[in-house]
């Protein structure tokens, strides 16, 4: 590990530049990683003696810096919590890479980086193997999809595939019942009962799932709202879609 002072770097650009990760969770979950690729640690004093106390930050070089110093590279609204972790994206995988699949989320063209991290963080909590998305139409890594998994993005596998419609039935082909989420759905979503393998299939809000994504969808569910907001933020509906796809496992 070296510990180096230079001049502060630019502000980058999240859709273009390198990858930064912030936040002690974030930063502490890719440098366990094994299979990240870890480039520059920026750290305060402060955040680097938190990050320490969470564990071995291994043979990363470390460039000292300074609070503003980081709010002008990350711009003022990321919570850096003195840390930021230059990186390369983390590998995706392809369909065929795991093989053991139980539960999946399969985004259709989500390209919110803030709902994907925060459905990234979800399935980590509910155990699930892997979350797909599509080569088009889904958001690059970023620092703010990174923090709002929480670490999740270093846990998770992201499976992408470019046609999301073979996909889904190389998951059927494998034993997997698909289940799509639709505002017009006839059926309720209900707990599952059973430890059939499962592929929970969410849309963009708004536009929601595709015609064809629908069609290949083994059943179709909505989410039954007693409250007179009858839609939700799509990362809040995959909480509620996995908490019964997991509710009635053994």
């Amino acid at each position: 590990m070296s510990r180096n002072k230079f001049p502060p770097k630019p502000k980058y650009d999240p859709d273009e530049g390198p990858v930064y990760l912030y936040g002690l969770h974030t930063v502490r979950a890719a440098l366990d990683n094994p299979g990240r690729t870890k480039k520059e640690l920026l750290a305060t004093p402060n955040g680097l003696n938190r990050l320490k106390e969470s564990g071995d930050i291994g043979r990363v070089s470390v460039r000292e810096t300074t609070p503003k110093d980081l709010d002008r590279l990350l711009g003022g609204e990321a919570v850096h919590q003195g840390l930021a972790l230059e990186v390369d994206p983390v590998s995706r995988f392809g369909l065929d890479d795991i093989h053991a699949l139980k539960l999946v989320v399969v985004l259709d063209q989500v390209t919110d980086p803030h709902n994907v991290g925060a459905i990234l963080r979800t399935a980590c909590a509910f155990g699930a193997d892997a979350v797909i998305t599509t080569a088009r139409h889904s958001p690059r890594e970023t620092g703010v999809m990174a923090k709002s998994a929480s670490g999740a993005l270093d846990l998770v596998p992201m499976i992408e595939v470019r046609n999301l419609a073979d996909a889904l039935e190389k998951l059927k082909d494998r034993g997997m019942t698909v289940l799509g989420f639709d505002s017009e759905a006839s059926a309720p979503l209900k707990p599952r009962t059973d430890d059939t393998p499962l592929a929970v299939v969410l849309g963009a809000e708004g536009k929601g799932l595709r015609q064809r994504t629908r069609e290949l969808c083994d059943e179709m569910v909505r989410l039954d709202m007693p409250g007179p907001i009858k839609s939700l933020n799509v990362s809040n509906a995959a909480a509620i879609a996995l908490f019964a796809a997991t509710a009635g496992r053994s």
